[in-house]
């Protein structure tokens, strides 16, 4: 949890919500506040939802901005300071220390937005979408690929509107990189590199833990902080800002820019689950004489990881390299000198047998390079529904979810597999110089009991899922 005060769709589904909603109209009634039923039913368009924040310090804040023509009614933070900026902009909304505590007292939420750090998404989304609460999630869903899938099978069981934060997927750019891939603008893809700028934080440099010891800020409650994590004392190296670099706490480089870079990827090829995946890491030793490597708790500095996804219906079997920490792609020889690959983020390079396609971070921006062949390719008329607002209207993506409309273009059917892929990557990256071999159904490592083991991370004495 992100910190407060003392005082976590398929065309069947859409199907059969159409059918139920125009039945419903038909005869007369009318949906009503989802509070009112427990929870269980849809808010009427027409009416506000009731939306709770879970972690408004950071992203959090900007993802209640959004949604600002509904009720905000409950802030959740357990750092009084951190939060404060969201305090004062809803000042109505009633302030809560523990989730479990807003969640049981505060009977009128209809919808919450989990935008804590990632070690504690998947045990409060999970706790909100069994109260039938629908949820927006940041990315990626969870810290673990077991905690992404009990997500997925909640929301699905609960049936509660879902979204996850990586708002790229109701850009624009990721729909036409779709469309062109899909009219064969550059032919079958067997091949493509993702990149990210990713860590903008301290990571790869940590001995181990702080020997320090400072004292708790009183504005922070830190055992509610740490959640389901293994205990260990404070240090402001963790919080508020700095967590993502922390096994025990992020996902590092891969799960903040993988879940916005890797979007693309998962939707226009279709992937879902690896049949492996390899690591190279980023290595320094501690004495180099004594060849003594350090024991790190964070992420490396860099990374190098390397999907294989096996043939999708008639698309053929595609390669996926992942690239961070300043590690880049070769330059593809079609690329104009001078022009830069991808944006500040990162980007993607398609190579397809015919062609290759490039974007920026978040599908922005995708061209066929070089120009000269994007100038001539007559573009396919748009197939895929564009979200009003784009990138930004992502949030209200999600409360026309709420109320009854069409699932959100990133809800938990789709982000799910997402986040999973993504964070199979980080399996690999804790395990360097080996090849993972992935059974996605089972959620297994079937060649390796030590790497399998991290699929599913035990909790903290108090914490469930």
């Amino acid at each position: 949890m992100q910190k407060r005060k003392n005082s976590p769709g398929d065309n069947d589904t859409v199907t059969r919500r159409g059918l139920l909603q125009g039945t419903m109209a038909a005869a007369g009634f009318t949906l009503v506040p989802a509070h009112v039923l427990g929870g269980k039913a849809q808010a009427a368009p027409s009416e506000k939802l009731n939306i709770a924040g879970i972690g408004v310090g950071g992203m959090g804040r900007n993802n209640l901005r959004a949604c600002e023509a509904e009720n905000i009614v409950a802030l959740c933070d357990v750092d009084d300071a951190y939060a404060q900026r969201a305090y004062v902009r809803h000042p109505k909304a009633k302030r809560y220390l523990d989730y479990r505590d807003m969640l049981e007292k505060q009977k009128d939420i209809d919808a919450v937005i989990v935008a804590t750090p990632d070690h504690t998404h998947a045990p409060i989304a999970v706790a909100a979408m069994r109260m039938g609460k629908h949820v927006y999630v940041q990315k990626p869903l969870s810290h673990s690929v077991y905690e992404a899938r009990v997500m997925t099978e909640t929301a699905r069981k609960y049936k509660v509107a879902t979204q996850m934060g990586n708002q790229g997927h109701s850009g624009d750019g990721i729909r036409l990189i779709c469309e062109w891939i899909w009219d064969g603008a550059i032919g079958p893809v067997r091949e493509v590199h993702a990149w990210t700028n990713r860590p903008v934080w301290p990571q790869g440099i940590e001995v181990g833990r702080p020997k320090e010891t400072p004292p708790v800020p009183a504005t922070l409650d830190w055992d509610r902080w740490l959640g389901p994590a293994p205990y260990r004392p404070y240090h402001p190296t963790y919080a508020p800002n700095s967590w993502r670099a922390w096994w025990d706490f992020g996902t590092g480089s891969l799960g903040d820019l993988g879940c916005h870079v890797m979007d693309p990827v998962c939707w226009a090829l279709k992937v879902r689950h690896a049949d492996s995946v390899e690591a190279c890491i980023s290595t320094y030793w501690h004495d180099f004489w004594k060849k003594t490597e350090p024991k790190n708790e964070t992420y490396p500095r860099s990374t190098i990881v390397r999907y294989k996804f096996p043939a999708r219906g008639a698309m053929p079997p595609v390669e996926m390299t992942w690239w961070d920490g300043g590690l880049m792609p070769p330059r593809p020889e079609e690329l104009e000198p001078g022009r830069k690959m991808g944006d500040s983020d990162g980007g993607v390079l398609f190579i397809g047998d015919k062609g290759k396609l490039m974007c920026g971070c978040y599908g922005k921006n995708p061209r066929l390079i070089p120009e000269t062949k994007m100038r001539e390719y007559q573009r396919p008329d748009a197939s895929i529904e564009r979200i009003p607002g784009g990138i930004g209207g992502h949030e209200k993506d999600w409360v026309r979810a709420c109320k009854g409309g069409k699932p959100a273009s990133s809800n938990f059917d789709y982000s799910g597999v997402l986040s999973e892929m993504v964070l199979m990557g980080n399996l690999a990256v804790r395990f360097p110089q080996k090849k993972l071999l992935w059974d996605g159904q089972k959620m297994e490592v079937t060649n390796d009991a030590e790497a399998n083991a991290y699929v599913r991370r035990e909790y903290r004495k108090g914490w469930t899922l």
